[in-house]
């Protein structure tokens, strides 16, 4: 007959362990290395963000016309001769630049031109050659979490795209009667850097939780702010490519008086161009009226958010928003600062590297309303 078990008897057999917990469905499918990549991620958004700055800078230095050719590879290498110097300098001087306003140059001043623009575009090769490796590496070793390929390629793709636009802008300005570059092309340019900065600022915001954590966060999600989260950040960028049709007709030292233009409201003769149409792209009064009066609408609508997110039971959600609108009317008063001083380049290059931090916060906002960090009774 055979014995009888205590009634919590382990009847494993000896010496046997028990099997471990599996994870639930939300754990499944989703391993992979996040946090080596959400820190590739940062390695990239910094370099994005080195990019806009220098990007910034060329155009300030008005360097960005003196390499008069796109070889994406072959051109990293710079002039290492004299002849090599000299026979760049003559392609320099075949364009409306040079021959309309920078005759006075001499070698030694397109030199320092030169290093400018080759400076921006060998840091745009370093971004791609970047992502590509991390790509490679993360793909090879099959640590990219479940969903993740196509994000990361997208992330390659607008890189690519972004070195195509860079050139179709610089060409605008190769040929005609033009010693700049098309200011709509230019923004264009600058806007899809921001696209880029941002998404990767969304990504590496994901990547730092586990998607369990993210799933029930979402359960409390603040869809009003996330809401009035993605209108800001509409209005931001709206704001930035503004911003950059001033820069790219330096509307910003067309009138340095404020509150007012000329003495005026409304600066004078805002529809002189023909056809009316260029006037919003090429009339500096104009075009720096627009980008004042949508930066007044623009501190509003964030005076606005920033009350609402007063509110927010989430304390990490409050300051994140509450970081983001300090920075905005910290950029308001430079951009003000910017006009009355005529835009110095170290005025002008702050202004535009605080548009690209505010960027980045009012992202880092929208996501902490759609996934709110829970917080304690205490911290609340």
């Amino acid at each position: 007959m055979a014995e009888k078990r205590a009634i919590f008897e382990d009847v494993s057999e000896a010496g046997a362990k028990p099997p471990a917990p599996k994870g639930g469905m939300i754990d499944r499918g989703q391993g992979g290395a996040r946090l080596a990549i959400r820190a590739w991620m940062i390695v990239l958004g910094v370099l994005v963000f080195a990019m806009i700055v220098v990007g910034g800078l060329t155009r300030l230095t008005d360097s960005g016309l003196s390499i008069t050719e796109w070889r994406p590879l072959t051109g990293a290498i710079p002039p290492l001769s004299d002849a090599d110097w000299a026979s760049e300098f003559d392609k320099y001087k075949q364009i409306p630049e040079f021959q309309l306003q920078n005759q006075w140059m001499d070698l030694y001043d397109f030199k320092v031109i030169y290093w400018w623009e080759w400076g921006h575009r060998q840091l745009g090769r370093v971004v791609g050659l970047v992502w590509a490796l991390g790509f490679l590496w993360f793909a090879l070793r099959r640590q990219i979490p479940a969903g993740w390929t196509p994000r990361l390629l997208l992330l390659g793709g607008l890189g690519g795209l972004q070195g195509f636009i860079g050139w179709w802008m610089v060409s605008s300005g190769l040929s005609g009667s033009m010693t700049d570059v098309a200011s709509y092309r230019l923004a264009t340019h600058l806007g899809l850097a921001f696209v880029i900065i941002g998404f990767i600022t969304w990504y590496a915001l994901q990547l730092s939780r586990p998607e369990r954590d993210l799933m029930q966060a979402r359960r409390m999600r603040e869809g009003k702010l996330f809401s009035l989260g993605t209108g800001w950040m509409h209005f931001a960028f709206l704001q930035i490519l503004l911003g950059a049709l001033v820069a790219g007709i330096d509307a910003g030292r067309s009138y340095t008086d404020w509150p007012l233009m000329g003495g005026q409201i409304i600066p004078p003769n805002p529809l002189m161009i023909e056809p009316v149409w260029r006037n919003f792209f090429e009339n500096p009064g104009l075009v720096q009226f627009i980008h004042r009066v949508a930066g007044y609408l623009l501190l509003a609508f964030t005076i606005m958010i920033f009350f609402k997110a007063r509110k927010s039971a989430n304390r990490t959600t409050k300051q994140a928003f509450t970081a983001a609108a300090y920075v905005l009317f910290f950029q308001i008063v430079l951009g003000i600062y910017t006009v009355v001083t005529a835009a110095p380049w170290h005025i002008a290059i702050t202004h535009q590297a605080t548009a690209a931090l505010l960027w980045v916060l009012i992202i880092r906002a929208r996501f902490f309303a759609q996934y709110p960090r829970a917080s304690s009774i205490r911290e609340g």
